[in-house]
């Protein structure tokens, strides 16, 4: 009984694997990981989540920031940077900080591979 649920559990993993359920894109190149995460940040700035929270506390702060967003290998987000921001509220910028540290992508890049990307945010 224990040798067929041992292969069941390693059947099942295989299958998932080949059909791509576990596994996320690999992206190679900048322009498409630009064009990716920048479309990703866009939904969670747009998502019920964040305005949620940014209602709750921050409703108030309206301005642009420009930042840099790193991005390595396992799709994390390794750095935010402010670059510039009409926006000086303090305790806003570092929410905003935390929330995108927080975010991980859905795709992957190569090993030893990360990028930096420049994203202009208006609320």
């Amino acid at each position: 009984m224990k040798l067929i649920q041992t292969l069941f559990v390693l059947t099942f993993f295989m299958l998932s694997t080949q059909n791509g359920w576990a596994q996320k894109p690999v992206l190679t190149d900048e322009e498409e990981v630009t064009e990716t995460v920048t479309k990703e940040i866009d939904q969670v700035f747009q998502s019920s989540d964040f305005v949620k929270r940014k209602e709750k506390k921050y409703a108030h702060v309206k301005g642009t920031m420009v930042v840099d967003i790193s991005v390595v290998q396992n799709g994390k987000v390794s750095s935010f940077f402010k670059v510039d921001s009409d926006i000086k509220n303090i305790d806003f910028i570092n929410f905003m900080s935390d929330y995108i540290l927080q975010h991980k992508f859905n795709f992957k890049l190569q090993k030893q591979q990360r990028y930096k990307i420049r994203y202009t945010v208006t609320f």
